[in-house]
């Protein structure tokens, strides 16, 4: 068979079962809703937009069309129609049958809300149009198939024209003219430059608050928490390069040290936060260390799964009630104690959200300096190869246990500042998903890179804050978002300069064949002349 058609067939398939599946958990019905809502179209369905609905099936006809056009090399227009037709059709035909069919059993009385709660009658009414069954599933087929071909001629368009080397040699200029303006030489051999730049970047994050409400500055909050934890996990997994899945558990011992130093019950310490902040930080890093010396002998997964076991185990014991008397059970601990300043307690989200940007700021000032460190070095050559790394005289494990007392303690400085921003933590605060989405920020964001990780945090745990409609398909979403980042860009949003270089240096590596008719590396002597070259 020809390998495009092939190509567009299998590309078929896959995002046939992807509508199907999204058919089944009801994601149309939001994203009908928020297209409609973007055409400004009135809604004309029970729930959902027709218009929604149809533009959300078009966008994926057009990738699908974009994805089986063979945009890696310039094919004929013919070709490239038929291979949209293919990828189009075989779509469209996994949704028209799924739609065809709940459509009939809908028709005869069928409740699919026993078996599915999404389905509806007004949910299926949305997947047929506001159609009959046939008719609904011949205009869903013939969607796909015009959307596919439109996709694919544009592909081909955009490949034929070079469009995308124009616009490649445009960005280079562009930044080669960025990259030697008198403001960037000015910055890059002036350090009083720098410090103005980085003193604006502290104005503007100490300024930024005042223009948000309260409900704002939460958000930027429970955001700012994540980037400490992504900043302490960067160094365990981004600069170190050991997988850990249990970084919640560091996190919960922050939390519920300051839950249980600070607040009346169970012992009735009630010490003061900044006695007891420290004492959190310390407790996470020997945390670290204690699970560290059995454990960091261990490589790849099967140090992932003993931390991702330890995480687990953390979770059960603050839940069980073997242990409620002290820890608190699954009720947690409440009324723990806040910081305050020259007896000015800080009772407002805006006050302690500064405290948490000067976590920020000196996390980020003690990650530049072990960077640049033999130490940083050290786990960035561990991370390249270990065995290697051992053999130029590094500890490896000493390194391992060091990288992993730093992130623990880390991750317990932003468990203790998210129990006493809360005044409470419990067990559901520190499950297993608290560790996945670190692990996505640093990923996402782009392992080694401290601006990534920020911007990993912003836009994993941000803007699910503004689109929380999508808020129930936010594992979905994270699913979907690491295989696209591993697939297209594995470096990350903003990755690291060394990280970059090291994935694109692999990625560009072409060793060519060997020809056939290459000529002997030694000559042998010629007989005629009794001499011979090497």
């Amino acid at each position: 068979m020809d390998t495009y058609l092939r190509k567009s067939i299998r590309i078929g398939v896959i995002f046939g079962i992807i509508v199907v599946f999204m058919l089944l958990i009801g994601f149309p019905i939001i994203m009908s809703t928020i297209l409609g809502n973007v055409l400004n179209a009135e809604t004309s369905a029970a729930v959902g937009n027709y218009s929604g609905y149809m533009t959300l099936m078009v966008i994926i006809g057009l990738i699908t069309g974009v994805l089986a056009a063979g945009y890696d090399e310039p094919i004929s227009w013919g070709r490239t129609g038929l291979n949209g037709i293919m990828a189009g059709a075989i779509t469209g035909i996994f949704g028209s049958i799924f739609i065809f069919i709940v459509g009939l059993l809908s028709l005869n009385g069928v409740d699919f809300r026993d078996y599915l709660a999404q389905l509806s009658p007004e949910v299926v009414d949305l997947y047929l149009y506001g159609r009959q069954p046939v008719d609904a599933a011949v205009y869903n087929l013939g969607l796909f198939i015009i959307s596919a071909l439109i996709g694919a001629l544009l592909t081909s368009l955009w490949v034929k024209s070079n469009a995308g080397t124009r616009f490649a040699a445009w960005r280079f200029r562009i930044r080669e003219a960025a990259s030697n303006s008198a403001i960037a030489n000015w910055y890059n051999t002036t350090p009083l430059a720098r410090y103005l730049f980085y003193g604006l970047l502290l104005l503007v994050a100490f300024l930024t608050p005042l223009f948000f409400d309260q409900y704002w500055n939460f958000i930027l909050g429970t955001v700012g928490i994540y980037v400490l934890m992504g900043l302490g996990l960067n160094i365990v997994v981004g600069m170190a390069g050991l997988l850990d899945l249990g970084y919640v558990a560091f996190f919960a011992v922050g939390a519920y040290t300051i839950g249980l130093m600070t607040s009346p019950k169970p012992f009735g310490v009630e010490w003061g936060f900044w006695i007891v902040l420290p004492m959190a930080v310390a407790i996470a890093a020997m945390s670290g260390i204690l699970l560290g010396i059995p454990v960091l002998r261990l490589r790849g997964d099967y140090l992932a799964i003993v931390t991702l076991g330890f995480g687990e185990i953390i979770r059960v014991l603050v839940k069980s009630d073997a242990l409620a008397s002290v820890l608190g059970g699954p009720q947690g601990i409440r009324d723990i104690g806040g910081p305050t300043l020259l007896g000015k307690p800080f009772d407002n989200e805006r006050d302690f959200l500064y405290i948490i940007i000067l976590g920020i700021l000196l996390i980020i000032f003690i990650t530049l300096r072990l960077q640049s460190s033999r130490v940083g070095r050290s786990w960035i050559a561990m991370r390249e190869d270990e065995t290697i790394a051992q053999a130029m005289g590094i500890s490896t494990y000493r390194s391992k246990l060091l990288a992993f007392a730093i992130g623990a303690a880390f991750a317990g400085l932003g468990g203790a500042l998210f129990a006493s921003r809360n005044q409470y933590t419990g067990p559901e605060d520190h499950n297993l998903l608290v560790s996945i989405n670190v692990l996505s920020i640093v990923i996402v964001g782009g392992m080694g890179s401290i601006p990534g990780v920020i911007l990993g945090a912003f836009a994993l745990k941000g803007l699910p804050e503004i689109l929380r409609q999508i808020e129930d398909y936010r594992i979905l979403a994270f699913g979907g978002l690491l295989v696209v980042m591993m697939i297209w860009r594995p470096e990350g949003l903003w990755p690291a300069k060394r990280r970059s270089l090291e994935i694109h240096a692999e990625n560009q590596l072409d060793i060519p064949p060997p020809m056939e008719d290459a000529p002997p590396l030694v000559e042998t002597p010629d007989s005629s002349t009794g001499t011979g070259e090497t």
